[in-house]
């Protein structure tokens, strides 16, 4: 087993235990290369995103609009990403037992042979299939194999370079052991073929650490941060009756005593994987293991970047003064009412703000970036992409303001209170 933390960006923690090939009793090494299974599947969503941010596809677009030929293409990008498609969980056939998966061609050719187990949107269904697909659909539209638009737009920008297609050595055996006596059978190598996009990456804990910082703040020149906040949000719950497990887009995310974790597990034949970060905390861990059974390597990873957390608190941030407000703003600011409610507008960071006072949830304020004269838009917090108006008197001053449609007034007043 390989374990490792991050803090900020830099692995702050790594250890291996155990050996990487019993039979020749080579020990894992944190640079030992693990098989991170379906961890590729962030891969793939990143590639999605990408796309996105270049104006070749839309989220809502359905698969058919990108893969004209395909059986059931009625599921859109957004829902394939978020295992919302309904597809059935795996490519025709059973390639879990002939470990002889299909490629690009044929699984396309084989989805009529496929069922679509849930109405699109219906539920949360893991799709292997559907990731297959997405991978088809960043090739398309690239104009080049998958692994290589990954290759070129994300690992090697990002320095991944022991995150590869193939395992590079030093690189773990996957192993099987019995589950009633201490007895080990070396798995198979099995290569995913048209469903790389799946699952089929190699890493190790340094460069996952580095992957899960990315995810969390992204990197100009292959994914700013505001896409990567929309990986974030939420599209459907894991499980509804308890709603401790979300998934984004392309993100498992995990809601643990009120924090939240973001990242992915993986299973491959003989070897099983997860990396998960609190964006907040800006701490994560990564887990890999050589053993198909025995352990819940998602948890543990969850469980360890906790640990970290609370040995690691955060330091407070430091007031410090800023600019003022622009003069035409300034009457902006201060108390204002829409109808029961107070806010306090307040400008910070070159920015005019706003939050509810108090909030019992706690959310952060919301920031408005100008449009025009007058005219705002609401970049984050509550009310994100509303407008936001100012009316003056004869005088300059804003005697009121128009939120989502919503009157604000320095006093408390009842809605029509003017007609």
């Amino acid at each position: 087993m390989s374990a490792a933390v991050v803090q900020r960006g830099d692995v702050i923690w790594a250890e291996a235990i155990g050996l990487a090939e019993a039979e020749a009793g080579v020990e894992a090494t944190p640079t030992t290369q693990y098989r991170i299974g379906s961890i590729t599947k962030t891969f793939t969503a990143v590639a999605v995103m990408q796309l996105r941010d270049d104006g070749r596809l839309d989220l809502d677009d359905p698969l058919s609009k990108h893969v004209p030929e395909a059986a059931h293409g009625g599921p859109t990008i957004r829902r394939m990403l978020a295992h919302l498609s309904g597809l059935q969980r795996e490519p025709a056939g059973e390639i879990w037992e002939t470990l002889q998966a299909p490629d690009v061609e044929r699984l396309v050719a084989e989805l009529a042979d496929v069922e679509q187990v849930l109405p699109p949107g219906a539920a949360h269904h893991y799709s292997n299939l559907a990731y297959a697909l997405l991978g088809e659909v960043v090739a398309r539209l690239a104009g080049a194999p998958y692994t290589e638009v990954v290759d070129e737009r994300i690992i090697r920008p990002l320095g991944l370079t022991r995150t590869t297609w193939q395992p590079e050595p030093p690189f773990a055996q996957g192993y099987f052991v019995e589950p009633y006596e201490d007895v080990m059978r070396r798995e198979l190598h099995f290569d995913l073929r048209g469903s790389a996009s799946a699952g089929q990456l190699w890493s190790t804990t340094a460069d996952l650490c580095a992957w899960a910082a990315f995810l969390a703040e992204g990197r100009e020149g292959v994914l700013p941060r505001e896409t990567v906040e929309d990986m974030w949000a939420p599209q459907v719950m894991w499980d509804p009756d308890e709603w401790l497990l979300a998934h984004g887009l392309g993100l498992m995310i995990a809601r643990r005593e009120g924090r939240i974790l973001a990242g992915h597990g993986g299973a491959m034949p003989g070897h099983l994987a997860g990396v998960y970060l609190s964006r907040k905390d800006g701490i994560g861990a990564a887990a890999l293991t050589n053993s198909s059974a025995g352990t819940n390597i998602e948890l543990l990873a969850i469980e360890l970047a906790e640990i970290a957390i609370a040995a690691l608190p955060a330091e407070a941030d430091q007031w410090r003064p800023g600019e003022p407000a622009p003069e035409r703003f300034r009457s902006a600011l201060g108390r204002w009412w829409s109808e029961g409610g107070e806010f306090v507008f307040f400008w910070r960071d070159g920015k005019l703000h706003a939050r509810l006072d108090p909030d019992p949830r706690g959310r952060p304020p919301s920031a408005f970036e100008p449009e025009g004269d007058d005219i705002f838009r609401t970049v984050s917090g509550r009310e994100r992409g509303e407008r936001l108006r100012l009316v003056r008197d004869d005088a300059g001053d804003v005697v009121r303001i128009y939120w989502a449609t919503y009157p604000f007034t320095r006093s408390p007043e009842i809605f029509g209170a003017d007609s």
